[in-house]
């Protein structure tokens, strides 16, 4: 069951990621992050009943109620037309657990695609908080990343794990080079986003002088 929430959050982080290029609309897609949203929260609820109780097994699935939230307050954010600065620093204190996850995952279980995949969670609700909390401008870098994250961290990895293939050796190695070269590609976005921004002030600057 947790994979079938894996895979339709995949499914509401790729709209969310055309609705930040301007290409899908906010409402439709805000109802679709409160459909997910609500499966994401009564899920993990369920899971922690039926489970065995321990503390690790809380743990982990506790971190769905991040991905559901965080699509509850999309969901509403979009459909109300409330200002993002509420989500924005909702994102930032996932962001910080999201680091402490990726910590646990790599010491703790010896999960490098786990941790890799929690990394790349935290920069992404981190970039939520600048663009809601800060209003940064970079809606466009934000789908960027919001596009390849919900192919690489959610929707393969839950067809894969929904395949019974998802824990073995060869699809853990050849998945890290995969997140290493998701990293690569948001590394290389970013420096064109400071480039297209130095460009920009500079023409503002030549016109302003002019």
């Amino acid at each position: 069951m947790g994979d079938v929430g894996l895979f339709l959050s995949g499914a509401a982080l790729f709209l969310n990621s055309f609705m930040l290029f301007g290409k899908a609309d906010g409402k439709s897609v805000g109802y679709f992050n409160l459909f997910v949203g609500v499966l994401q929260v009564v899920i993990p609820f369920y899971l922690i009943v039926i489970s065995d109780q321990q503390h690790w097994t809380i743990f982990n699935l506790a971190s769905i109620f991040l991905f559901g939230l965080t699509y509850l307050f999309v969901g509403v954010t979009n459909v109300k037309g409330l200002h993002g600065s509420g989500l924005g620093y909702y994102s930032l204190w996932v962001s910080v657990i999201a680091i402490l996850y990726a910590v646990v995952s790599f010491l703790k279980f010896y999960d490098t695609v786990g941790s890799l995949t929690w990394v790349a969670w935290a920069y992404l609700w981190f970039l939520f908080f600048l663009s809601g909390a800060l209003n940064k401008k970079i809606d466009s870098y934000i789908g960027k990343v919001a596009f390849v994250q919900s192919w690489v961290t959610l929707t393969f990895p839950a067809l894969l794990s929904m395949a019974g293939v998802w824990k073995t050796q060869a699809v853990s190695q050849a998945w890290t080079y995969v997140l290493i070269a998701s990293f690569v590609y948001f590394i290389v976005c970013t420096i064109q986003l400071v480039l297209n921004s130095q460009k920009k002030e500079k023409r503002l600057k030549v016109q302003a002088a002019s």
